[in-house]
């Protein structure tokens, strides 16, 4: 009797089980484990995020839903006689866990492993405050402000810890991709429905990395092609008129071949005048951006992926009646700037016992533009290889050796490309080989030690030595982390493709003899504190830095208003400050980030010591968050920045010399059905906050027609007058579906 029982209690629980889908807001989750507590039932989810439990015995249960990155879940649940449950997860992801890291060591690593102090950012970061661009998207990091350069066509850059945008190194998947023209308009483009992740290093890299990674760098990883949604659309439109898509696609060629394409649009035709200036507040845009990437899978395992990107941009702002046929003439002002551009990049592991990598990346920037009637059309192409070999040794040493090769043309209608006649064309031709070697060296659990040094030859200025020494110190749970950077940075200028001012306005460019490489010294300290209680897990992350410049080149302002003077700087640069990272994630659905910056970015040339132009002494950011009932979350973001010296026009210059306090601010509210669809809108910038009506001088007269500029400098036309954008308060509206 009692075995005829068992049999049957065998049959029901044959036909009892749970299955479900696991997912983070719309993105779902693979390789979850999910398991029955005290029992050795448990299964995994699959490439698509489903689960499935078979032959479950009648009974109370404890599910639990376990990953990496993510807050662990436990449901309470009761089986029957032959039932079948269906149960899906919402996993949160756990900042308190660690991240897998690149940037630093140009090797994956734990975050808290890396000697290296890195931030992450995750995709569910920048859904809190949608952008059309990764540049808006970073206005909410600590220490990180795109900063606007002109107030007609709105390009603008990076900067880092006071640092300007030419001192920042852009990569995608590692490689670098911006640099040169594309400082100022490659930004926008890069469609966000693909990004995984975005890695930012502050302070020099140029060991790794080369020249420009100076002030740090900025990694945008993309998403694995093995990894992605079927499908991800991103809709979104603005009160002002934008309307950004952002479209990402997975796709099998063959069964050892997977791709990711992905495509950005964005649009924005209407002309707003609110500050009454006769110029649009907001540049017109007409873009579109294409994304490719394909992973092949080889039997070795063996890592072969490759990318491209081409990107399309009509852009113009000016006056408001301004119209094409106007363009390159003194009838109306505008500028109007066609960009062409395409991108190739990847990696391949050779097929050898030792790990070998050898990457690549190449990009073209074709750049048709006209500031009023001043003409400038520029070409640029780059190429990059670099071979690096990865070597463990008795657990002690991690060896990284690298060989790069760096080919860069550059040919543009300005004088900086002509013979000494003043007349002759001469495009540049830069060749950059170099070699790079670091050593990682476990003292201990306790202590490591990373050195570093990196040899380049620049064909035009010669040998560049690059070292850099780190040691990072962590208790024995990790709860505490200390590390201690000392690094060099080189950079060698080029204006034109650099710095917006130098095209726009009516000032004069003017170069104070040869411009020489810029050499940098920087020194960090980097604390982390990890804090887990019952309810909530805090990492506090405080840094404070000091970089020292010989040789830096800024735009002279001031020495003529009627210029802008390019030389080397006769004495020295300082950039030091503190910052402060906090993130706290509540169990209850709260999740908090502040950060906040503190520094001083100065110039001391003839013993005189002044305050570095457009760099704010503080800086504030938020993002706080909740997840309401009913699958609504909450998001409130924001900034704060202190005031900042700007460029004026002699002392009879109207316009204050320094911007107000300000604080752009934002607020969303999400709401996620049936795990594919995901509703969100809000408004941005609540407070409203926009520059000065007067920032643009002299905005009647852009030719200055019948002024003598050189005896009233201060009535000339000066569009450079610019710390945050023009645009006002504005609702806007989303829609996100996927396909998994």
């Amino acid at each position: 009797m009692f075995i005829a029982f068992i049999s049957i209690n065998s049959i029901f629980s044959q036909k009892n089980a749970i299955s479900g889908q696991i997912y983070n807001n719309s993105d779902v989750v693979p390789f979850v484990n999910v398991y029955l507590k005290k029992t050795k039932i448990g299964a995994a989810s699959d490439e698509k995020g489903f689960y499935q439990l078979k032959n479950i015995p009648k009974g109370d249960y404890t599910l639990v839903a376990s990953s990496i990155g993510y807050k662990t879940k436990s449901i309470k649940i009761s089986i029957d006689e032959n039932q079948k449950i269906t149960q899906n997860f919402s996993l949160v992801e756990d900042s308190s866990l660690d991240e897998i890291v690149i940037s630093g060591t140009l090797k994956p690593v734990t975050k808290s492993n890396s000697s290296v102090p890195i931030e992450v950012y995750s995709k569910t970061f920048f859904k809190k405050n949608p952008t059309p661009s990764i540049f808006e998207s970073l206005q909410n990091v600590n220490g990180v402000r795109p900063q606007l350069n002109c107030n007609v066509c709105n390009t603008g850059d990076i900067h880092i810890n006071g640092l300007e945008g030419p001192y920042t190194f852009v990569l995608i998947d590692g490689m670098p991709i911006v640099s040169g023209l594309s400082t100022v308009y490659g930004l926008t483009g890069i469609p966000q429905a693909l990004i995984e992740r975005v890695e930012i290093v502050k302070g020099p890299a140029s060991t790794l990395y080369g020249s420009e990674a100076v002030g740090g760098i900025i990694n945008i990883i993309t998403k694995k092609p093995s990894n992605s949604p079927a499908l991800t659309t991103d809709v979104f439109a603005s009160s002002w008129g934008e309307i950004n898509t952002d479209i990402g696609l997975r796709y099998k060629v063959s069964e050892k071949v997977q791709g990711l394409l992905g495509v950005n649009y964005f649009n924005y035709q209407n002309r707003i005048d609110n500050n009454d200036d006769g110029f649009t507040d907001l540049t017109l845009q007409n873009r579109i951006s294409l994304f490719n990437k394909i992973n092949i899978e080889r039997e070795s395992n063996k890592v072969f992926t490759i990318a491209g990107r081409y990107v399309y941009e009509d852009r113009w702002g000016g006056e408001m009646d301004w119209e094409k046929e106007f363009r390159g003439t003194d009838i109306k002002y505008g500028e109007s700037i066609y960009t062409n551009r395409w991108e190739t990049f990847g990696t391949y592991e050779l097929p050898t016992s030792e790990n070998i990598n050898f990457q690549f990346s190449a990009n073209g920037h074709y750049q048709d533009s006209f500031y009023g009637t001043d003409a400038y059309d520029a070409e640029q192409l780059i190429a990059f290889g670099q071979f690096v070999y990865n070597k463990q040794i008795k657990e002690k040493h991690d060896l990284l050796l690298g060989v790069a090769y760096r080919y860069t043309f550059y040919d543009d209608n300005t004088f900086a490309t002509f013979e000494e006649d003043g007349i002759t064309n001469k495009a540049s031709v830069t060749h950059l080989p170099g070699v790079f070697l670091q050593d990682e060296i476990s003292l201990n659990k306790q202590n490591k030690l990373l050195v570093g040094a990196r040899w380049d030859y620049n064909s035009l200025h010669g040998s560049i030595f690059s070292p850099r020494v780190n040691y990072k110190w962590n208790s024995k749970n990790n709860a505490d982390i200390i590390r201690l950077s000392v690094g060099n940075g080189f950079r060698v200028a080029n204006v034109f493709t650099e710095d917006h001012a130098a095209l726009t306005g009516a000032r004069e460019v003017e170069f104070d003899g040869e411009l020489d490489p810029e050499t940098s010294w920087n020194a960090n300290i980097n604390y982390v504190k990890k804090i887990n209680t019952e309810n909530s897990f805090i990492t506090l992350d405080a840094s404070a830095f000091y970089t020292y410049f010989n040789n830096r080149i800024l735009p002279d302002y001031e020495t003529d208003s009627n210029k802008i003077i390019y030389a080397n700087l006769d004495g020295y640069s300082v950039s030091k400050g503190v910052s402060l990272n906090t993130d706290i994630t509540f169990t209850n659905g709260l999740a908090i980030n502040l950060g906040a910056t503190l520094m001083d970015v100065s110039i001391t040339e003839n013993d005189i010591k002044t305050r570095q132009l457009l760099t704010e002494s503080f800086s504030g950011v938020w993002s706080i968050s909740y997840k309401l009932h009913h699958n609504f979350t909450i998001d409130y973001t924001g900034n704060v920045y202190g005031p900042m010296r700007l460029p004026l026009l002699g002392k009879n210059d109207t316009r204050d010399e320094y911007s107000p306090w300000y604080s752009i601010q934002n607020l969303q509210l999400t709401k996620n059905f049936n795990n594919s669809w995901e509703v969100y809108g809000g408004v941005k910038n609540l407070l409203n906050f926009t520059p000065a009506d007067n920032s643009i001088n002299n905005s009647r007269n852009p030719f200055d027609k019948g002024i003598d500029t050189e005896q009233n400098p201060e009535l000339a036309f000066d569009p450079s007058y610019v710390y945050a954008s023009n645009q006002g308060i504005r609702a806007f509206l989303g829609v996100r579906y996927t396909i998994f």
